[in-house]
């Protein structure tokens, strides 16, 4: 079985942070003008969710260093 060790620091709280951002702008904006299918939301919102998940992905990944020192100790 695989083990995940998700660490929160401050560049995954960022991250999450502007997901959720991008996410919640979408909805908001759609229930407030009524308005789902608007170029320029999809775009602010793809910018946003893209930069989140990413920056989630990449802050969850393991350093070389990390992944080293945790095979040594086994």
């Amino acid at each position: 079985m695989i083990e995940i060790d998700i660490k929160w620091t401050a560049k995954s709280i960022f991250s999450a942070v502007v997901l959720a951002v991008g996410i919640l702008f979408y909805i908001a904006w759609g229930a407030t003008y009524g308005v789902w299918a608007d170029i320029g939301v999809y775009s602010l919102t793809i910018i946003l969710v893209a930069f989140g998940a990413a920056g989630l992905l990449l802050s969850w990944t393991p350093d070389k260093e990390e992944q080293h020192v945790s095979k040594k100790r086994r």
